[in-house]
């Protein structure tokens, strides 16, 4: 790391918590294992602690930075045939175009955009070979979370039906600095294939598992009354008395296909 990246005073408005600790870097980078001719691509690479060594394992990555003062010292360190840097905010970003050709995406994510940002790459699941991320544990412990556990939810389910997910390993907050308030851990996420996928549609499964989850306590009868009355989920095989964090993915799969019978033309809805 050169001298003007460490100077550098993380900005809480980004979210910014820079990754020092030479071990951990070591043991995120091999699970990545970056191979040369690979689409990588960075998000918030910082003060290039990782950016650097998959530089030296891939020979050249992609990055998005926001900070303009650290994408200014990443320019001065990386010339153009190791890194090529966008530099703006990662969620106005138009995905679909940087995803011209299958992309692996690696990041240390900033806490107070991680959920939006998984959203965000949801739709571009088909062109991703596998995303390898560092978030709040807190956050990772709901990504994997099985149905019945307290921390079970909509993005629970919503990330489970489009990817194969396994957390990795954990990371104190002492391997940043600033020091952060709380543990992270890495995810790495392998989406599904899209023959894997169930034959749905994405949309209104989205707003089932949304409504479903948006008072957890109501009863799926209750919580889905806009979507499918108490007969119209017992049709699709789910207990109409039950909550939402008891059901399986697959359970909103079904749902979602009874409320296509009943919402969408016949040309608009899957079979």
């Amino acid at each position: 790391m050169t001298t003007d990246a460490r100077a550098h005073q993380a900005r809480k408005r980004f979210g910014q918590n820079f990754l020092h600790d030479a071990v951990v870097v070591e043991r995120i980078v091999d699970a990545i294992d970056p191979q040369p001719g690979q689409t990588i691509f960075e998000i918030g690479p910082g003060q290039a602690a990782l950016t650097g060594r998959l530089i030296e394992r891939a020979g050249h990555i992609h990055a998005v930075e926001i900070d303009r003062d650290l994408a200014a010292i990443l320019r001065r360190r990386f010339d153009d045939t190791q890194l090529t840097l966008i530099e703006a905010d990662v969620l106005k970003i138009d995905w679909h175009a940087v995803a011209s050709k299958p992309l692996r995406l690696v990041g240390n994510l900033p806490y107070n955009i991680s959920t939006p940002l998984l959203f965000a790459l949801w739709p571009i699941a088909d062109r991703v070979i596998d995303q390898h991320f560092m978030l709040q544990r807190e956050v990772v412990e709901r990504m994997v979370a099985p149905p019945g556990s307290k921390v079970y939810g909509r993005l629970s389910v919503m990330l489970q039906f489009r990817y194969h997910m396994s957390k990795l390993f954990d990371v104190p907050p002492e391997a940043f600095k600033p020091a952060p308030k709380v543990t992270s851990s890495v995810v790495r996420m392998h989406p599904r294939p899209v023959q894997e996928l169930p034959d749905v549609n994405a949309n209104l499964f989205a707003r089932v598992v949304a409504a479903a989850f948006g008072q957890r306590r109501k009863i799926l009868r209750n919580a889905l009354a806009e979507i499918l009355n108490a007969d119209e989920i017992r049709d699709a095989g789910v207990d109409s008395q039950a909550r939402a964090e008891t059901l399986s993915v697959e359970s909103f799969v079904d749902l979602a296909r009874r409320a296509a019978t009943k919402t969408l033309t016949p040309e608009c809805r899957l079979a």
